[in-house]
């Protein structure tokens, strides 16, 4: 791996760092720096667009024009399509920069997801239909993939499409569908062939209308108070055919098709190393009141060896993340080594946040961040609730292990 950027990196670094200084909103930095904390979720580009607060929808809208007029609205997708057309270490420079300012992602699945599927199993018609509304963030797409009895194990999915003429007719549900009650429209993966093999018999669907008749959005409230995922349900929705992306009974193929390169994960481990040093010059702090707060413990050799541990393997995981991209940057295909990197950022990211309550002791329990007594305005408090589903989002875990275990190790499987 070479840690240094090359000149043409440098330069490319330098202008995703000018578009951050001119384009990102006062409002996203005054979050990304722990100024503000904004009730409701402020700070999700995905919600912030439809937001009833005027400060929020023009953050949203003004960042999302910055990225537009560089082209890196959708700064994978091919040029040709009106992307940025990056490679993938260009991807892992700009994502870097972007999590390094905290500054939020824009378009949602429709950019990260059904955008790339589109590109290479959609048909022409169906690019020219749908590609342009998601770049121009008129359109956000919501993602139904897990049911609940197909989470890990996606391919048992039981959502049915029954044929009648031109329409599929959809019935089932769907869980822990991200953002659908900001979302404008929903693609879903769905049994068109009950007697095929699980693998197959699933068709790969567009629903161009979230609030298309049947078609119902439940809200999710997580062990943190707040609304982030929903249960989706399918009474007789009718979907018209042509909707389909790719072959029918081909879906699950089509669904695994992805354009982004950057499987690196490194904004997970810059949001680490953001976090550590947040932590960091809150126990340095010489005002005298964060140090009421912690009444001592940073002097605890416990808790400073446990700060250095921390530190150690926030920069563990950045090298996990450059490994990805180097390999990708050589043409290589990641496999395992993602799975590590997932793996140990999610779970180095819950020993952090986990870190920072035990600093705080008792005052760890203050859940408000407006409450002038809750250090560094309770985000550790929050962050250690809100980092518990980080280890099972996007594979588990476990899931995880046993493909470092196989593919990795080599070993059989149990």
């Amino acid at each position: 791996m070479d840690w240094a950027d090359s000149p043409e990196q440098a330069t490319f670094r330098a202008q995703v760092r000018e578009v951050l200084k001119s384009g990102l909103p006062d409002y996203y930095k005054r979050i990304a720096e722990g100024e503000t904390v904004e009730e409701g979720g402020g700070g999700d580009w995905v919600a912030d667009r439809k937001s009833d607060e005027k400060t929020r929808r023009e953050a949203a809208e003004r960042w999302g024009k910055a990225l537009a007029e560089r082209g890196w609205f959708a700064p994978q997708w091919p040029k040709e399509y009106g992307g940025g057309g990056l490679s993938p270490m260009e991807q892992f420079i700009f994502n870097q920069e972007i999590a390094g300012a905290g500054a939020p992602r824009v378009g949602g699945s429709g950019v990260s997801l059904l955008g790339p599927t589109l590109i290479v199993h959609g048909t022409e018609e169906q690019k020219k239909k749908w590609l342009p509304p998601i770049l121009s963030g008129e359109i956000v797409y919501a993602q139904g993939y897990s049911e609940p009895g197909a989470g890990s194990d996606l391919a048992s999915l039981q959502t049915r499409a029954v044929r009648d003429g031109d329409d599929f007719v959809v019935n089932g549900q769907k869980i822990w569908t991200s953002g659908a009650h900001h979302a404008d429209a929903i693609f879903a993966l769905v049994r068109t062939d009950p007697d095929a093999p699980k693998h197959r018999g699933i068709t790969f669907l567009v629903i161009e209308d979230i609030k298309t008749p049947g078609l119902t959005v439940r809200p999710l409230i997580n062990m943190a108070w707040k609304h982030g995922f929903n249960e989706t349900f399918f009474e007789d929705v009718r979907v018209p055919a042509k909707n389909a992306v790719g072959e029918i009974n081909r879906g699950w193929y089509v669904g695994a098709t992805l354009l982004d390169f950057e499987r690196s994960n490194i904004a997970g481990a810059v949001a680490a190393r953001r976090t550590i040093r947040r932590l960091i010059d809150y126990t340095g702090s010489k005002d005298g009141k964060p140090k009421s707060r912690l009444e001592g413990r940073e002097e605890s050799p416990v808790i400073r060896a446990e700060l250095t541990d921390r530190y150690i393997e926030t920069e563990v995981g950045f090298n996990f993340s450059f490994r990805i991209i180097s390999m990708q940057n050589r043409g290589l295909i990641p496999n395992y080594e993602a799975s590590t990197a997932k793996m140990f950022i999610s779970e180095a990211g819950q020993r952090l946040q986990r870190t920072g309550t035990k600093l705080f002791g008792l005052y760890s329990n203050l859940w408000d961040p407006a409450d002038e007594r809750a250090p560094a305005k309770a985000a550790f408090t929050q962050g250690y609730v809100t980092s518990v589903p980080a280890t099972i989002a996007a594979g588990s875990s476990e899931i995880q292990r046993n493909i470092i275990a196989t593919r990795g190790l080599g070993l059989p499987r149990g």
